[in-house]
Formats: structure tokens, C-alpha cells, sequence
């Protein structure tokens, strides 16, 4: 197991660049692979560069994919993740692998918004029909809502980067093949 030079993450071996960060991780001496493994640098944890990417922390495919396929492809899987946009990816990139991954967990985030929003108007409903008093609650209730919007931002992140990451919580589920 190796970490990488730049921000400390840890890369499988074989990895060519840096799951995090996108460096490209060199081939290590024995000597500097016992010292990294006895040691694995300290990240400051009250960076957000070190938040954002333990957030992130899912698994990453980008390796099993053409570099040319995600130079193209970058826009493509960017728009997956605006909404019903993510549709536009699937028909419009078919011969895409990157851009099929993407528009995979855009939809998937797509699908997730649209059980929250029947599952938040319900919520709405029950709460006003008990008190119009209580629909403070309902707004803090509605706070959930941002969990879309910063999972709709990592994604975002990961396709301008290039990189093929599952999305946190909802990434595992998979709609395309």
C-alpha cells in the first residue's frame, strides 16, 4: 500500500495516479515504501481540501477507462448531474464509457431528488394539517435538500476532473449497464 506524495492519500499499488488528487504516482524504491507505510503523512483535518476529499472517499473507477474517452467525454458527464440533464448523456454520448458512468450517477441523483421531494410534500402536508404553527419544522426539515445539491457538486468536481468516483450514500446503485 502506498500513499501518495502530494496529499497523503492511499493508492493501491499498480494505481498510476492519485485517486484524490490526480498525481501521478511514481514507482517507489523499497526503502521509501517501508518508510511511507511506517509512517503515512498527517493531513491537516481542518483544511477543506482534506474534508472535501475524505468526503469523497468512494470508490473510484477511472483507471478501467480510455484518458481519450474522459478528455472528450468531460462535458458529458459535467451535465449528468444537472437534473433531468443527465438523460442527455445517455443518448447523446452512448459510445461513451466515462460519460455512461456519469450520466449513471446523475441519474441516480436525479431519482434520489424526486423521492425526496413526494416524500418532503407528504411530510409538508402532515405537518400543516396537524398545526399551521408547526411549519417551522418543515423548513428545517427542508435543509435536507442541500445533501443533493453538495452530492451534485461532487460529482460535478470528479467528471471536470476526470475522474470516474461513485457518489457518497447513493453511488453504488447502478441504473445503466
Amino acid at each position: 500500500m502506498a500513499f501518495c506524495r502530494n496529499c497523503g492519500t492511499r493508492v493501491d499499488e499498480g494505481v498510476k495516479f492519485c485517486p484524490a488528487c490526480g498525481t501521478q504516482m511514481e514507482a517507489a524504491s523499497p526503502e521509501q515504501q517501508a518508510q511511507t507505510q511506517q509512517a503515512p503523512p498527517a493531513g491537516n483535518q481542518n483544511d477543506f481540501q482534506a474534508k472535501f476529499a475524505n468526503l469523497n472517499n468512494t470508490a473510484d473507477t477511472t483507471a478501467e477507462f480510455d484518458q481519450t474517452d474522459i478528455t472528450n467525454n468531460k462535458a458529458m458527464g459535467i451535465l449528468a448531474y444537472l437534473g433531468p440533464l443527465c438523460f442527455i448523456p445517455m443518448f447523446a454520448a452512448k459510445g461513451s464509457k466515462f460519460a455512461r458512468f456519469h450520466a449513471n450517477q446523475g441519474l441516480t441523483l436525479f431519482i434520489a431528488c424526486v423521492a425526496w421531494s413526494i416524500v418532503y410534500s407528504i411530510l409538508n402536508w402532515i405537518i400543516f394539517a396537524i398545526s399551521w404553527r408547526l411549519y417551522f419544522i418543515s423548513s428545517i426539515i427542508g435543509l435536507f435538500s442541500l445533501v443533493f445539491l453538495i452530492l451534485a457538486v461532487l460529482g460535478i468536481v470528479n467528471a471536470a476532473n476526470g475522474r470516474a468516483k461513485e457518489l457518497p450514500i447513493i453511488g453504488k446503485f447502478k441504473f445503466l449497464k
